[in-house]
């Protein structure tokens, strides 16, 4: 027999051997030796209040052995002769469509403007180090996408749009630890990320898809409102049965591309703001409500805020527990930072983008002149903005988080994870008045839900603008572009993802719609 509870530890508890077992025998009213095996479903933890509690969601097998049969079997076949399906960008999106491609029967032709995860690395240290940017490798492009670097997040709310679990067992299939099955809110880590990436190019390889890396698309051969072939950088032309687009959200020159051919495109709502970063104790005596140390059963703090001021969304985004602020910028006229975290987030700091939801249709009146665009080019002039008040190279313009809301400009600013290093700037000043004005007043309420969230220990660090894609590119209700056959848009680039599960989740129903439209 198996059965599933759900069962409250206290913090003190879970530090007693067997207590576990003991208090699910006690809640099922049986005899601890009926019990053969416990199998942790979910856990997550309950800080709101001083007693911190587990809970736990499990299996419990009485008299009646675990199972150890896999819930997913993933069953690739060998596509090397098969028709094949071209799929521009190789981050989750590009790499769940490839494998779904293969379990389908059909062979994938992936196409990645960057470098594989091993000489991708390279090309970070160049920005972290010499503040030199490579446009085709670098934080958002190459082998794995943004992802690869970032905190590995898989805590999803689309979950009407694909199997979750899959996508989560599948991870683990290709090396992830098993653990991200469990837990509530579960991560990767930036340092186990790319040898899970590498296991899954490996796959696709194996059973005949193909990879091209340093492949940078830069046309599309149109005939009869058909996407008949693709052009490379290198000049050479293939033509293609159906193409994903997987190029993620910081892939401007396709946006150019597509705009100039006057295919389709939609301005669409995004968010931009800035970094935040706190000691990581700060966070944790907050959250945890203790002072010094966190009790080592517990991990990294992290926080979720919201607040609407004068009618716009400021709120978290990508929170970064023990983790670093990273260089996001895909050219050398810009500054864009983001966060990631290793898999223990043992770093000493905790980082949060805090951003303004920016409407397109009320906010950007100034860029009017640029039609669909305007999204777009809003976001480059703050970037820009950023670098020349960085210094002109990767570093990034801050001040003390008390000193922004309060429009003075820091004297000093606190020690950072920030490798190409910080610049006093007024960024209450530099920022538009949409975005600054609305960051104070978050800030300050936000001080006022977390009791010493708001402190002269923080900086603020310029700017955070890559959160989502300003522009849509439209599909129709077989996820094909309405105006151009043959064009599949997909995951964050198409403005239809937000992170690696939802992501790779519409990888995989943009494979199944292109295998559908061959058929036809």
């Amino acid at each position: 027999m198996v059965k599933e509870i759900q069962i409250r530890i206290q913090l003190h508890e879970e530090k007693i051997v067997g207590f576990l077992t003991k208090k699910v025998a006690r809640s099922l009213g049986i005899n601890e030796k009926e019990i053969t095996a416990i199998k942790i479903l979910k856990k997550s933890i309950d800080a709101r209040k001083s007693t911190i509690v587990f809970n736990y969601k499990l299996a419990v097998y009485i008299h009646e052995e675990i199972s150890e049969t896999p819930a997913y079997i993933f069953n690739y076949k060998d596509v090397s002769l098969a028709k094949e399906i071209h799929i521009i960008g190789f981050g989750p999106a590009g790499m769940y469509a490839a494998l779904r491609c293969i379990e389908l029967g059909y062979k994938p032709i992936v196409l990645e403007r960057g470098k594989n995860v091993q000489d991708r690395r390279r090309d970070l240290r160049a920005i972290n180090q010499f503040h030199l940017v490579d446009e085709d490798s670098n934080y958002c492009f190459g082998e794995g996408g943004a992802g690869t670097y970032s905190d590995g997040k898989l805590y999803t709310r689309s979950l009407k749009r694909g199997d979750v679990r899959k996508i989560f067992e599948n991870l683990v299939y290709h090396g992830a630890t098993n653990q991200i099955l469990v837990d509530a809110h579960p991560h990767i880590g930036t340092n186990k990320l790319p040898k899970v990436v590498k296991n899954i190019r490996e796959t696709i390889l194996k059973y005949g898809g193909e990879i091209h890396f340093e492949s940078r698309v830069i046309d599309f051969i149109i005939k009869e409102n058909k996407l008949q072939a693709i052009t490379l950088k290198n000049g050479t032309e293939m033509a293609v049965n159906a193409v994903i687009l997987a190029t993620g959200h910081s892939a401007r020159d396709i946006y150019y591309l597509l705009h100039r051919k006057n295919i389709l495109l939609k301005a669409k709502s995004f968010a931009m703001g800035v970094r935040v970063e706190h000691p990581q104790q700060i966070i944790d005596s907050i959250q945890y409500h203790c002072k010094g140390e966190r009790d080592e059963l517990l991990p990294a703090a992290s926080y979720s805020l919201v607040h609407q001021v004068k009618n716009r969304g400021v709120y978290s985004f990508c929170m970064c527990p023990g983790g670093f602020i990273v260089p996001a910028a895909t050219a050398n006229n810009e500054v864009v930072v983001n966060g990631m975290s290793p898999s223990k987030r043992n770093n000493q700091f905790a980082n949060s983008g805090i951003v303004v939801e920016i409407n397109t249709e009320q906010d950007l009146q100034k860029y009017e002149q640029f039609g669909v665009l305007k999204g777009l080019e809003f976001q480059k002039d703050l970037e820009k903005l950023a670098w020349v008040a960085g210094g002109k190279t990767q570093t990034a313009p801050a001040q003390k988080l008390t000193d922004f809301v309060e429009g003075n400009l820091s004297t000093n600013l606190n020690q950072t994870s920030y490798q190409p290093g910080l610049k006093s700037a007024p960024l209450h000043s530099i920022l538009p008045r949409q975005i600054g004005g609305r960051l104070r007043k978050g800030f300050e309420n936000f001080g006022k839900k977390m009791y010493g969230f708001y402190t002269s220990e923080a900086n603020v660090v310029g700017v955070e603008s890559r959160t989502s894609s300003p522009i849509n590119i439209p599909r129709n209700e077989h996820l094909e572009h309405p105006q151009l056959k043959s064009l599949f848009p997909c995951g964050e680039g198409g403005g239809y993802a937000g992170g690696i599960v939802s992501a790779a989740m519409d990888g995989e129903r943009c494979a199944e719609a292109a295998v559908l439209s061959i058929k036809k």
